[in-house]
């Protein structure tokens, strides 16, 4: 009997023969094993639509579009399938549709360029062409490495485009999708070498410049960013997108108020953009003002209902709580079939907090579980890596390697790590000493990160970091200490002491000490049930991808504990431990704790931390600019009938 890729393989041969019955019926015995194979819904459809059968067709798309609702050939075959039927303004969307999630496909550009010719829409017909065009013209190997990238296929991709440019050492197309195969794999120093490196060959190639933008904004290299995007707007001052990209990069930097003109100035010609709109609204959200922000998130709303970002942003304030007519729209819009992947998952957690708020518990559940599924299925997180990566933490970095390297490094004073997990309080912990006058907040810094991911290397197939450390000379790890104290000087104010509040900085406590002694650390915990329920609720911008399942953040919490206790006994009273519940009971006795760690005297100011005004992007953004309070709590307690994973992996931690 074949196997289910055997039948997939022989149905593709099939239609490529002309032979569609067979095809057809190879792909329906393909689906007998898996109901929601991808191909071979898609190789079904295709069969039905060439043996006249559109009902048929429709109904093998529609199962394509709910198992993989990203898939840029269902929405070309949806679009051929329309077009056979004369419904020319669905073809014309569908095949919109496939473009956008698979820029490669030559027939969706060429039938949307025909479509548009026929509605006398002139310019997004020559628009159509010219993408046809340019994608005729790249070698192809290189649309195939497109296709395998929009369809999920990374590693075949990323050898398929290595190849070529072994070849074509300059083609800066193959550079600029090997960066993005780069990007999605998170390898980001890569990705911004090959596009720096491909920019310098084609400097007006305005998709390589804002590919370059981008990558540079995600490692946080924002005063670089900024320069770009400058030079982009400079050559073009009036073009929306790059007023939009001006702006986000300004943001970014703190200008707040030439973001805000920028986006004023978008508006004014696309005044229902909904990606301007929520971008204003996030940046009106980061500087305090929540009632705009609320209105310019409801803006986008109305202009694109199934915006999931604006919707997930309303829900990420907090404070914000939804209506019963928001929430039917909310639960209307996530039981679409056809709803784009990132729109169901922001719309997933969006719904989440909608119905936990209306003590809905188990329809929220059922939500918030819905969005981590999606996002699981997309990571490629493993709790066994990570708890091989932190033990291996321990075992490199002893007594005997501090020992060695006493009194080296850089002696710089200034950083304030903050570390922990998500939602453990530490946006709290730096509001509190950024309202101090002489410590600066800055944001969740890459830093430290990078450094550790460029140590990294690999030795006959293993990574060398942690266990370079002990090959690391005095000079070296003054040098990293001294680049970071520079690198992250564009974040401060003209204060000497700063915060660095990644919290994924605890894996690297034995770095951080090396490169810099004397820095301070405060390792900001909070009650395991809650500060892992609270991180399961949260869809975050991008990483910590440990939270998107109970089994997934209860082993990293107890991984984190168990490299905390090893710090403590390697490098006794180098980590001040604060527990947010202690901060709750006892704000002031907490705070001058901190305060006399860090050296620096108390201030009233500190207690009042809610009304420090400053710029704050955490998912706790509106929360600190609230007194103190207890509302996040023992919330877990109202799910505990569906926390039973997460009690299993916290073991002996869980209450």
């Amino acid at each position: 009997m074949a196997s289910e890729e055997e039948s997939t393989q022989a149905a593709k041969a099939a239609l490529q023969a002309g032979d569609f019955a067979r095809g057809l019926t190879l792909a329906e015995s393909a689906l007998t094993h898996a109901p929601d194979d991808g191909e071979a819904l898609y190789l079904a459809a295709v069969a039905c639509r060439y043996l006249d059968r559109p009902v048929d067709a429709r109904r093998f798309l529609q199962r394509l579009h709910v198992a993989v609702p990203e898939y840029g050939r269902a929405w070309q075959e949806a679009g051929h399938l329309a077009r056979a039927e004369g419904l020319s303004r669905e073809a014309l969307s569908a095949f919109a549709r496939a473009t956008r999630y698979n820029p490669a496909l030559i027939a969706s550009w060429r039938a949307l360029e025909t479509l548009h010719a026929e509605r006398g829409e002139t310019g997004e017909a020559g628009g159509a062409r010219a993408q046809a065009d340019r994608i005729e013209a790249l070698p192809r190997e290189l649309v195939a490495v497109m296709h395998h990238l929009y369809e999920g296929r990374l590693l075949r991709a990323e050898e398929i485009c290595r190849h070529h440019l072994r070849a074509h050492p300059k083609d800066v197309e193959g550079m600029r999708l090997l960066a993005e195969i780069g990007k999605r794999f998170g390898v980001l120093d890569d990705a911004e070498f090959l596009l720096e490196s491909a920019v310098a060959f084609d400097p007006d190639n305005l998709q390589l410049r804002l590919d370059y933008i981008e990558i540079l904004r995600r490692r946080q290299k924002f005063e670089r960013a900024l320069e770009e995007a400058e030079a982009l707007h400079e050559r073009e001052p009036g073009n929306p997108l790059f007023q939009s990209h001006l702006a986000i990069e300004s943001m970014q930097t703190g200008d707040y108020d030439r973001a805000f003109a920028l986006f004023d100035a978008v508006l004014e010609k696309l005044p229902r953009d909904p990606a301007t709109l929520t971008s204003r609204g996030h940046a009106l959200k980061t500087t305090g003002a929540q009632d705009d922000a609320i209105a310019s998130y409801r803006a986008a709303i109305a202009a694109r209902p199934d915006h999931g970002d604006a919707w997930y942003a309303l829900a990420n304030l907090k404070t914000y709580r939804f209506s019963k007519e928001e929430i039917a729209a909310l639960r209307e819009h996530a039981a679409r079939a056809d709803l784009a992947f990132a729109d169901r998952v922001h719309l997933s957690f969006a719904l989440g907090k909608a119905l936990e708020d209306r003590a809905d518990y188990a329809d929220s559940f059922a939500a918030y579980r819905e969005g981590n599924d999606l996002k699981r299925a997309q990571t490629r997180y493993s709790a066994d890596a990570m708890t091989a990566e932190l033990a291996r933490q321990r075992e490199a970095c002893g007594p005997e390697l501090f020992a060695r390297h006493a009194g080296q490094g850089h002696d710089a004073p200034d950083p304030i790590f903050i570390v922990g997990l998500p939602r453990a309080g530490s946006t709290l912990l730096e509001q509190i000493l950024a309202s101090h006058s002489r410590i600066d907040g800055t944001l969740e810094l890459p830093n430290i990160l990078a450094l550790a991911h460029r140590l990294r290397g690999r030795k006959a197939g293993a990574p060398r970091y942690p266990q370079v450390l002990h090959e690391l000379t005095g000079k070296q790890l003054r040098q990293f200490g001294q680049q970071y104290i520079a690198d992250t000087r564009i974040h401060r104010q003209d204060a000497p002491f700063f915060i660095d509040k990644m919290p994924n900085n605890f894996r690297h406590i034995g770095l951080i000490h090396l490169i810099l002694p004397n820095a301070k650390i405060i390792d900001a915990r909070r009650a395991p049930m809650d500060c892992c329920f609270s991180g399961f609720k949260q869809l975050f911008a991008e990483g910590q991808e440990f939270t998107y399942g109970l089994t997934e953040i209860g082993r990293y919490y107890r991984d984190y504990v168990g490299l905390m206790a090893h710090w403590d006994e390697v490098l006794p009273g180098k980590v001040l431990r604060v527990q947010h519940e202690d901060v709750l009971d006892d704000l002031e006795g907490e705070t001058r704790r901190m305060l006399e760690f860090i050296g620096v005297s108390f201030e009233d100011q500190c207690l009042a931390f809610h009304e420090t005004e400053r710029a704050v992007r955490t998912a706790s953004s509106e929360q600190v600019r609230r007194p103190l309070n207890r509302s996040g709590q023992n919330a877990w307690k109202d799910y505990e009938p569906w926390l039973g994973d997460l009690r299993a992996a916290l073991g002996p931690l869980a209450p």
